[in-house]
């Protein structure tokens, strides 16, 4: 069994994006040797997260951030984290810091439509995503 580290920088352009890093994944992937195994793709920021969903229609991210502001407003009364973005925590744990792939024939076993998309929500910023493969 071989156990691989990588990490890669994503840089968002807005306060709240969804950033496709699909092929940066894949490649690592490539570039790993393993064709049989997992891969966990983690994001080590309290404002930020990792999520799959559809990545061929951009309307999708879109109405996924749209649907997080409507739930978590940027700006709530009740809010006591001093720094402003506390609407930012509240969306990350939503969504989750990690997510787990199988890999199969050196690929990313997604569905489809599927993609890997790092969330931000407290940009812009400059981050870290980091991916732990482990496998054959």
């Amino acid at each position: 069994m071989k156990f691989i580290e990588k990490d890669f920088s994503v840089t968002s352009k807005q306060r709240n994006q969804m950033i496709d890093i699909t092929s940066q994944v894949h490649l690592a992937v490539s570039e790993s040797g393993i064709s049989t195994g997992v891969l966990t793709v983690y994001c080590p920021h309290t404002t930020a997260a990792i999520t799959i969903n559809e990545n061929a229609d951009p309307s999708v991210p879109h109405d996924i951030l749209y649907a997080l502001s409507e739930l978590v407003p940027h700006h709530q009364s009740g809010y006591r984290h001093v720094e402003g973005n506390s609407d930012a925590h509240c969306k990350s744990s939503l969504i989750g810091c990690s997510e787990t792939v199988l890999i199969k024939g050196s690929e990313l076993f997604l569905g489809t439509w599927q993609g890997i998309f790092f969330c931000e929500f407290d940009g812009p910023r400059s981050r870290k995503v980091i991916l732990r493969i482990q496998g054959q």
